[in-house]
């Protein structure tokens, strides 16, 4: 594995933002933890169709852009691209107030677009696009997870919203439109409810990934897990989160899920590995997924996995370091604890809608200390 990183690609000169530094070796922990996951990997359920290696390399070769969007007073997350039809690239991505603090997310965000010439350019804040909408709605407190697609004239903007501030009542819903700027015809209703209760997917559903299937029929890929584990659960994370999948004939749907089974479980590995913040994109006949990692090798990676029916996974792979692997900062102050991952990854195809050819993500710090969007270019092997 360290051999791997060596072998990264070390970019001359500098970004628009950042001068590139050689990737870090791996801590001993960091490859204590790898190391064991070869004799955890008999643990695995019919998920995964392989078993794990040590000498992984990143799937995604990346050269920093920089932080592309930050706004004074506000934390910044979930960062979803587009190309708009003027050329430009249309950004929805969700916004809290600074004084709510990292956790204002689950009770104020909201869902906003902003514009750029170009991925190497600065993004400019031009509208709120959903507002939580107050007491009697199914997204009363919160609006967040935005994913923008579009299919056929419309375009598709997948969210989550909760009604009472907690996990409970996340939900994820669609709002659609002719044209990116809007108006957003709003759900007065779900998209997909949780499971019934005792399922693994009981508490909500949320962190919305979205693609066409090679069925023709509408894939939606969703998180959620078990209720009871999460009250009852000890340790940093409670619960283990997993990824269902439900399908329509309809991109508006109505959405079924096609089993009471998860499709990506980790919770027979150790540490209660887990993954959030799934994208899904269809490249030369099969379907790809990065997210986030929550325990796999550590908490500050991306994980790349492929699938030809949604439902057999590979086993993962790193798709990406940690920050402080591309860029160097300033540490930043205490309570941004998660400073230096990359979160809410998310994809800018190229626009033979296959290649990726950028990739945002959420991070920690920036100059107003709060969380900004950041992008990578997706450079060649």
């Amino acid at each position: 594995m360290q051999d791997a990183l060596h072998n990264q690609s070390h970019y001359l000169g500098s970004s628009k933002f950042y001068d590139m530094e050689q990737p870090k070796n791996f801590s001993r922990k960091e490859f204590l933890q790898i190391s064991g996951l070869g004799m955890a990997a008999v643990f695995f359920g019919s998920s995964f169709t392989s078993l794990l290696s040590s000498d992984e390399k990143p799937y995604f070769n990346l050269k920093p852009i920089g932080r592309s969007l930050a706004l004074e007073g506000y934390y910044i997350w979930c960062s979803s691209p587009i190309w708009g039809e003027d050329g430009k690239v249309h950004l929805f991505y969700s916004r809290w107030k600074k004084e709510k603090g990292m956790g204002g997310w689950l009770k104020g965000s909201e869902i906003c677009r902003a514009e750029a010439n170009s991925p190497f350019d600065e993004f400019q804040h031009k509208e709120v696009v959903l507002a939580p909408r107050g007491e009697g709605f199914w997204d009363a407190t919160t609006c967040h997870n935005p994913l923008i697609k579009k299919v056929g004239k419309d375009y598709l903007l997948f969210f989550m919203g909760n009604s009472n501030g907690k996990t409970n009542t996340k939900r994820i819903g669609l709002a659609t439109s002719k044209t990116l700027e809007g108006e957003w015809k709003r759900p007065d209703e779900p998209l997909l409810l949780p499971g019934k209760e005792g399922s693994w997917d009981d508490h909500c559903t949320t962190n919305p990934a979205f693609v066409i299937g090679n069925d023709g029929k509408y894939w939606l890929f969703y998180k959620s897990w078990n209720t009871q584990e999460y009250k009852t659960q000890k340790g940093p994370i409670r619960g283990n989160r997993k990824y269902g999948l439900a399908k329509a004939n309809s991109p508006f749907g109505p959405y079924v899920k096609v089993s009471e089974n998860p499709v990506i479980d980790f919770s027979s590995l150790p540490n209660n590995a887990q993954l959030e913040d799934a994208f899904v994109w269809k490249q030369k006949g099969k379907y790809h997924m990065v997210a986030r990692d929550m325990g796999f090798f550590n908490h500050e990676f991306g994980l790349h996995l492929t699938t030809k029916d949604g439902i057999k996974w590979t086993k993962p792979e790193i798709a990406y370091l940690n920050m402080k692997s591309y860029i160097t900062e300033p540490t930043p102050p205490k309570n941004l604890n998660r400073f230096g991952r990359l979160e809410r990854p998310m994809i800018l195809l190229d626009k033979d809608g296959e290649t990726p050819r950028f990739l945002f993500g959420a991070t920690q710090g920036g100059e107003f200390e709060t969380s900004t969007t950041f992008v990578f270019e997706i450079l060649k092997a």
